[in-house]
């Protein structure tokens, strides 16, 4: 049971929590009371700031809407305003630009395209707007004569500055060919930068704006003149300069001696249209005369003899590759692409025609030289042949179908010419009659003989050019895609087949002479000037290729005519010989009969002797080794039977008067046999 106190303590405590509950209630009710006092009032607010607010929008929009549409309007104005600015702006313009476009556009060009472009877009204007208004006709007539303007600009520009190339600057690019640093040197410069900037602005309004190609024809016709006069001018160089110092500018190259296909052309032909003035040096004494030179040509005085029209011909040809090519170059940037084509080979035409009609000349003269026999002129053809063949690649750039046919033409022309010339002259070879006022009276060289061996030396420097003209006759399925090998069978057959005919010809000739070791001399010299020519080229390879035994065959030809020439000597020294005297019993007296044998024998001997040493002192060997060498067999054999039958019968007393029919002793026959084929002496 709780104690009474406890409860009474424990009751105040419950009592004093409830007061407090109830004061808590008591201020959360005064609390609810007065929020709900605030709530009613914040709403009295918001409905009267709504209402005021309604009021105000009522009031606003009326005036907002007003507003927009005065800003509308003002807008309208505005751009009206502008437009009848611009449509006037129209009307004004031929006025503004009249005295500019009068004036013309040198000098200002900037300018006077600006006008244009204002005069072009009135055009527009009035011919969308107002097509039937006088205000269109005045800018069009304006247009017009702009346009002619910038038309007659473009002309002007192209006809004050465009210049003739001069001929030491296009040799000069020519060589650049083989002279890197040479051809990074000379630049051609066909139009000052400035003008050529002009002259393309003028072009692509002329195209885009002016729908006007006339422009066109008269940049190809300038330019074409510019092209065939530089090209004819480094002709006349050439003339000029060989008229005055015989020798015309040329860099200095060195000749290459064989055919081989290059990339670069070949600038100095390597060969000699005038050549007979060597045949007629050469025919006279062969190799190692007395009036001739000790060599066998002498390559180095080549480049002196050369033909100036020839060597004209290829620079012009290189000159017109060299120089296309730099107008094509200007003509990529002045003329649209789609046109550049037909205005390149319409540029081009009068120069290549020019080139194309010369070298039908070549051709046509090559022919009469043919009919004429006169194989040196026909030898232009091989190195302008081989430097059009190695230009033709160049040559087909840019230009049109009809335009690239030419020169396969020309080169087709020249092969079957050149290749007609080698079976001409290889005939002429065969056929050349014998004509006893031309023979060499000292059995020396024939000019027929130093003809052939240097046409033929002169188609070493143009093997593949040879061979493909035979070639180019041939109609064999292997001559349709013949090689260079196959090429060079060919020129070695040809070449085979000309020595061939040239020793039927020398062994027909030989029998004019009515001494039989003249014959032999003539051979012999003939034989081996041949023989010495082959070696000292190329031609014994050339040959080697289809006849191996060439250099032996002619070697044995040689020693035959050799011991033909010695048995002429057999009259003189059988007079002498053992088994053709008298055998007679030393210490016995000779008998008469015996006696006058020994004095006919000396007699033969000497008078043998002394007619042979006088004919054959007149003859010549011009090879000295030949020479030498005939002299010394003969000499050994003369006095050795000489110095025999002296030994013998040198002092038998078979005469009173021994020095009647002893005239010369042995060394003395020898110096007379020393001085043989000696025409100085």
């Amino acid at each position: 049971m709780i104690p009474p106190q406890e409860a009474s303590a424990r009751r105040r405590e419950i009592e004093d929590k409830l007061k407090q509950e109830e004061e808590t209630l008591s201020f959360i009710r005064d609390s609810l009371e007065k929020s709900d006092q605030l709530t009613k009032n914040m709403v009295s607010i918001l409905s009267s700031f709504e209402s005021r607010l309604m009021k105000l929008e009522n009031s606003i929009i009326p005036v907002h809407k007003q507003t927009e549409n005065l800003q509308r309007l003002q807008e309208n104005v505005e751009k009206t305003l502008s437009c009848l600015d611009h449509v006037i702006s129209y009307y004004h313009v031929a006025s503004d630009t009249e005295k500019i476009i009068k004036e013309g556009p040198t000098g200002r060009l900037e300018e006077y395209l600006g006008s244009m472009a204002k005069i072009q877009k009135a055009v527009e204007y009035f011919q969308d707007n107002s097509p039937d208004s006088p205000e269109l006709n005045k800018v069009k007539l304006l247009f017009e004569r702009g346009k002619e303007a910038l038309e007659s600009e473009f002309r002007s520009l192209m006809t004050r500055h465009s210049k003739v190339v001069s001929p030491v600057l296009i040799l000069d690019l020519v060589s650049g060919d083989d002279d890197l640093e040479a051809q990074e040197d000379v630049a051609l410069e066909h139009l000052p930068e400035s003008v050529l900037q002009d002259v393309i602005r003028i072009s692509r309004w002329l195209v885009e704006y002016g729908r006007n190609q006339d422009f066109m024809n008269v940049y190809y016709q300038i330019r074409s003149s510019q092209l065939d006069r530089s090209i004819k001018g480094l002709k006349e160089h050439f003339h000029k300069s060989s008229s005055s110092s015989g020798v015309p500018y040329s860099p200095a190259i060195p000749n290459k001696r064989k055919d081989t296909p290059t990339k670069k052309p070949v600038k100095r032909p390597g060969t000699i249209r005038k050549a007979q003035n060597l045949l007629k040096q050469y025919s006279q004494h062969g190799l190692d005369g007395k009036k001739g030179g000790s060599n066998l040509i002498p390559l180095e005085g080549r480049d002196d003899m050369l033909d100036v029209e020839t060597d004209a011909y290829i620079h012009c040809v290189s000159a017109f590759v060299k120089l296309a090519q730099s107008e094509y170059q200007l003509l990529a940037d002045i003329i649209p692409e789609h046109h550049q084509k037909k205005t390149f080979d319409s540029l081009i035409q009068d120069a290549l025609d020019g080139l194309m009609l010369e070298g039908e000349n070549i051709v046509s003269a090559a022919r009469k030289a043919i009919v004429r026999h006169d194989f040196s002129t026909v030898l232009t053809v091989f190195p302008i042949l081989r430097h059009l063949k190695q230009t033709k690649p160049e040559f087909d750039q840019g230009t049109a179908a009809s335009t690239k046919n030419k020169l396969p033409g020309l080169i087709t022309s020249m092969e079957t010419i050149g290749a007609k010339a080698l079976e001409d002259f290889a005939d002429n070879i065969k056929n050349d009659p014998d004509k006893e006022y031309n023979m060499p009276k000292d059995g020396t060289v024939h000019e027929l003989t130093s003809n052939a061996i240097l046409f033929l030396q002169q188609l070493l420097d143009f093997q593949e050019t040879a061979g493909a003209m035979l070639a180019s006759q041939e109609t064999s399925s292997s001559a349709t895609s013949y090689s260079s090998e196959f090429s060079k069978r060919l020129l070695s057959t040809y070449i085979c087949k000309v020595l061939g005919n040239l020793q039927l010809n020398l062994l027909s000739k030989s029998k004019v002479y009515e001494d039989p070791a003249l014959s032999a001399i003539f051979l012999h010299n003939n034989y081996n000037y041949i023989l010495k020519s082959l070696e000292k080229s190329e031609l014994i390879q050339l040959v080697a290729v289809t006849q191996k035994t060439a250099e032996r065959s002619y070697r044995e030809h040689i020693e035959q005519q050799i011991q033909t020439y010695q048995r002429s000597w057999l009259k003189v020294t059988d007079y002498i010989a053992e088994k053709n005297l008298p055998v007679f019993q030393p210490g016995v007296k000779l008998r008469d009969k015996e006696r006058q044998v020994i004095k006919e024998r000396f007699k033969g001997f000497n008078d043998g002797l002394e007619e042979l040493c006088k004919i054959q002192k007149a003859w010549a060997i011009p090879d000295t080794e030949q020479r030498d060498r005939i002299r010394q067999a003969q000499k050994t054999i003369v006095k050795e039977t000489y110095g025999a039958f002296l030994q013998k019968f040198g002092s038998v007393p078979f005469t009173k008067n021994p020095e009647k029919y002893i005239k010369y002793g042995v060394e003395q026959v020898g110096d007379m046999i020393d001085r043989l084929f000696d025409t100085s002496a």
